[in-house]
């Protein structure tokens, strides 16, 4: 059997674990052999196909990023997109797919499953927005990063007496501002899920300096004012009708310097999440996510993503994931409200 391999979407750090564990399993046990489709969906619709066997996953394990390249194109906002893909996997003799990315990457899988392409999901995010796991890898490491940012601006913003707003990653879910902001110990967490409001958000502020000590407020870059708008990068649009976010960070530091009459600053992280040594549980979790892709393939159980439930890797119809959004429950943010302030 002969499968390709596709990582689509923003790079995240574990996608080389999963690419490594693919190729392993599956030349080492069953024998299968492999391609890899360069930058995601573009690869699969342009022939773009490099060879990946042993030699090409050999030392890729710590290594951030993807060595297949990525891309945020959308195969079905293209001309004779599905009927393309199925023409170059059959040139070269491609019985199956891997497909490895986030909630638009496995969108459009799920599409080109319905019309007929063999094909095994496994979810990619930093943001950990996929439905249908309890996880996904490259959230630990983006966690990670942003915490240690966070304990580190600790120490700026005491010196000097000012507000630092820490933006981070998060379009439609707060995931990494809630797990990030609880971790670093900050004073005000905002997500997309809960808009909130700038006066209460001003009065914590004035709250951590009456008692001689800096506010530190995380903002994911999807959170909203009450009654406002989403703060954008620019207007323009991906292949998956995505704006540029960013900016939410600025304006909220602006605004409270004029509410609260105190400075303020903002640290947007941007990329610096995505990008690096993925974790030592982004590692685990990627490779088991490639071992158990594989053993789909084997027992050709196509249309399926590999998720986490618990400790265990399971398959989830990929329908399951597909146009919803995993938001964090508002009784979950409600806990950590005692240290806002």
């Amino acid at each position: 059997m002969k499968i390709a391999v596709l990582t689509g979407g923003g790079d995240c750090p574990g996608l080389n674990a999963v690419i490594r564990s693919v190729v392993r399993k599956g030349v080492q046990e069953y024998g299968y052999e492999f391609v890899g489709l360069r930058d995601g969906w573009l690869g699969a619709l342009s022939d773009k196909v490099m060879p990946l066997g042993i030699a090409e996953v050999r030392g890729i394990l710590p290594r951030g990023g993807t060595i297949l390249g990525s891309s945020r194109t959308n195969p079905l906002k293209h001309e004779d997109g599905i009927r393309r893909i199925q023409d170059n996997m059959a040139a070269h003799q491609v019985d199956a797919l891997i497909v490895i990315g986030g909630e638009d990457t496995l969108g459009a899988a799920t599409e080109l499953s319905r019309q007929g392409i063999k094909l095994v999901g496994v979810p990619k995010t930093i943001d950990n927005d996929v439905r249908g796991t309890d996880y996904t890898f490259g959230f630990d490491t983006a966690v990670g990063i942003a915490t240690e940012a966070i304990d580190r601006l600790h120490t700026t913003a005491e010196s000097h007496m000012r507000t630092l707003v820490v933006e981070v990653m998060g379009r439609h879910s707060g995931w990494i501002a809630l797990h990030a902001g609880v971790a670093g110990g900050a004073n005000v967490i905002l997500l997309p899920e809960r808009p909130f409001d700038i006066d209460q958000v001003c009065a914590w502020v004035k709250d951590r300096f009456k008692i001689n000590y800096a506010p530190i407020v995380v903002a994911a870059e999807g959170a909203v004012p009450k009654d406002g708008q989403m703060i954008l990068k620019d207007r323009s649009l991906d292949e998956y009708g995505h704006v540029h976010l960013s900016g939410i960070g600025e304006w909220l530091a602006q605004e409270i310097e004029q509410r609260t009459g105190t400075d303020a600053r903002t640290t947007v992280l941007g990329h610096i999440q995505r990008g690096g040594t993925p974790s030592a549980f982004d590692r685990w979790l990627a490779t088991r996510f490639g071992l158990h892709a594989v053993e789909a393939v084997k027992d050709g159980d196509f249309g399926v993503m590999v998720a986490l439930h618990g400790t265990d890797i399971v398959r989830v119809g990929l329908d399951e994931s597909r146009g919803r959004t995993k938001t964090v429950d508002p009784a979950l943010y409600d806990e950590f409200e005692v240290f806002f302030g």
